[in-house]
């Protein structure tokens, strides 16, 4: 929502932008390794409050950013320090619920999670419009560290359980054999264009592609938004329903639903050639996010395959490959977007997505 104006303030290009805020993804999937140690071995609050500390430091950081490099840091510093914001609340159910009904309540956290989205379309639109797109990051720290003050008041978490015969290398070790193993290969190669097509769509070309090809101002541009954003709040736990009811046939729901997201991101860009309206944009970008929710199945597969004293290190492995993909692809959609315009920027995401989606069936791994 704020592409314009950084591009401008930060002296960057629109692909120069591409690679500065791919470094959130790709500091948050490096912090992934630490994250699942310390998930798992000091548990869930103590690592949550670290996190939400880092993040309103990254967040105070952006405010002040004057260029790209310092833009560089602040990225950096955000992506760590949100690389537990899935993890934690998702690791507590992984450890606390049983297997049956895991796969709901991942669809319920990742649900209530993306309600946060809200706040980036219309009311980001109307803050940049108002205070300039620093006040964003100025909400951000402060929304971090509200956050940190309800975790520490109202999670209530048993000591985790000391591990002394293992040392903090062995279970970074973990994590990497983890993320390698057969045991989860299909739910990691799925996971590495699942969630970068949610940032590349939703977050980073969304609003360039409203505002600069369908020529819309930038509130109405974040009104058309909220209809993905209020699909990906009522998609994934409507995943979930569906991965309880029909457990048999989850992996083939998850499937469908990429390829299904992948259809819906290529009609948005050929309806930009064929001169659609923008209430086209909006049905097929709610769409996008209902069927891309699927990707909450993932947790519930890792889940199935892993007992509970592993799930931690396991579901983070999986977030390397979410958050890592989401910065390769959001660099390569950069580089798309600088040669052939933003349309070749979306199709990069949905290339990925029927990459992936085509390969899972021929992986080992849970279904």
């Amino acid at each position: 929502m704020a592409a314009d104006v950084l591009q401008r303030d930060l002296g960057v290009t629109a692909d120069g932008l591409a690679a500065l805020t791919g470094a959130f993804p790709a500091a948050f999937a490096l912090a992934m390794l630490p994250v699942g140690v310390a998930l798992d071995r000091y548990g869930v609050k103590p690592t949550a409050l670290a996190l939400l500390a880092i993040a309103a430091v990254g967040s105070a950081l952006g405010a002040v950013a004057m260029g790209p490099w310092s833009m560089l840091v602040a990225q950096i510093v955000l992506g760590i320090g949100c690389s537990g914001m899935l993890m934690c609340p998702v690791t507590y159910a992984a450890k606390t619920l049983p297997p049956q009904r895991f796969g709901l309540w991942g669809g319920v956290i990742q649900a209530f999670g993306n309600t946060g989205m809200l706040l980036s379309a219309s009311p980001l639109a109307l803050l940049v419009d108002h205070a300039g797109w620093r006040a964003g990051y100025v909400a951000c720290a402060l929304l971090a560290i509200g956050a940190a003050v309800a975790v520490f008041a109202v999670v209530r978490e048993t000591s985790a359980p000391l591990q002394a015969r293992r040392g903090v290398l062995d279970d970074a070790r973990d994590v990497v054999g983890l993320l390698l193993s057969s045991a989860i290969r299909g739910p990691v190669v799925i996971a590495f264009a699942s969630f970068a097509a949610v940032l590349g769509v939703r977050g980073l070309w969304g609003g360039p592609w409203l505002m600069e090809v369908k020529g819309l101002a930038r509130v109405p541009a974040g009104n058309v938004l909220l209809f993905c954003t209020a699909a990906l709040i009522a998609g994934p736990a409507l995943a979930g329903v569906l991965e309880r009811r029909f457990q048999r046939h989850r992996a083939a729901l998850m499937v469908a639903g990429h390829l299904g997201a992948a259809l819906a991101i290529i009609l948005i860009v050929a309806g930009g050639l064929l001169g659609w309206g923008v209430a086209a944009d909006a049905v097929l970008l709610t769409v996008f996010g209902l069927l891309i929710s699927s990707q909450v199945i993932c947790f519930a597969l890792v889940r199935a395959a892993m007992p509970p004293e592993r799930v931690g290190r396991a579901l983070s492995a999986m977030n390397i490959s979410f958050f890592g993909g989401a910065a390769v692809m959001q660099a390569i959609s950069g580089v798309a977007a600088a040669a052939s315009g933003i349309g070749a920027a979306l199709l990069v995401f949905a290339a990925g997505l029927i990459l992936v989606s085509l390969a899972f069936p021929r992986l080992p791994g849970p279904r």
